[in-house]
């Protein structure tokens, strides 16, 4: 898989991909990431890429003629499977988008900023607009960070063990149960005794019951998926 990503703020979203699963991502081959500096494409010495918006209002917009420049320069290189563009108003980033897009080849990533974009260049170049939440950051830069990590550790190869992330919560629309791990008993605190008993099916039956259990009481909204 290759990553594009647009941004304001290069080295603001950099350091995820220097640690952790997806730096080994990387190292391995799975996946390229490229940065590119929307400054780069200015329209003038003084590195302008905003300006105010149309109407009125408070805030800044990111003016259409940088990214277009960028956008199409990157288009012309390549073909990708989905132009996705982070902002807080679009869809939310669910486990079955991101497994969706872990099949893909080849992602362009445009993060807003400000005010977010001039809208004709959603209207022209996104194919897809994703939020992580209802809530607003700086930058889509963290965003796009988040989108990252949900979607590489899904690629085959990139994790140890790859049954771990079919395993994980909302994969089944279901919170992951508890899990635990050595010392069987610590200040008192036991683990069940179902994990130790050596009986698998038991053990699924468990799990799953515990899932149940933990998404009726934290997410019940996932049952009626």
């Amino acid at each position: 898989m290759r990553i594009d990503i647009v941004t304001v703020s290069p080295e603001l979203i950099k350091s995820p991909f220097e640690h952790s699963i997806l730096k080994r991502a990387q190292d391995k081959g799975k996946v390229e990431v490229f940065f590119h500096d929307l400054r780069d494409y200015a329209i003038n010495k003084y590195g302008k890429i905003d300006d105010y918006q149309f109407g009125g209002g408070a805030g800044m917009v990111l003016m259409i003629e940088p990214i277009d420049k960028c956008l199409s320069g990157l288009m012309e290189q390549r073909n990708y499977d989905e132009i996705i563009y982070m902002t807080p108003d679009a869809k939310t980033l669910d486990q079955g988008t991101a497994n969706i897009l872990s099949a893909k080849k080849n992602l362009l990533i445009l993060t807003g900023h400000y005010k977010g974009v001039d809208q004709r260049i959603r209207d022209k170049f996104i194919t897809m607009e994703m939020s992580i939440g209802d809530y607003v950051l700086s930058g889509g830069e963290l965003a796009a960070a988040v989108l990252c990590d949900a979607v590489i550790r899904l690629i085959p190869g990139v994790l140890g063990d790859e049954t771990s992330a079919l395993t994980d919560s909302f994969q089944d629309n279901l919170l992951a149960p508890p899990v635990y791990t050595r010392p069987a008993e610590y200040k008192g605190m036991k683990v069940p005794d179902i994990l130790l008993s050596g009986n698998f099916p038991k053990i699924d039956d468990w799990r799953h019951e515990e899932a149940l259990k933990r998404t009726k009481l934290i997410r019940p909204d996932l049952l009626n998926k």
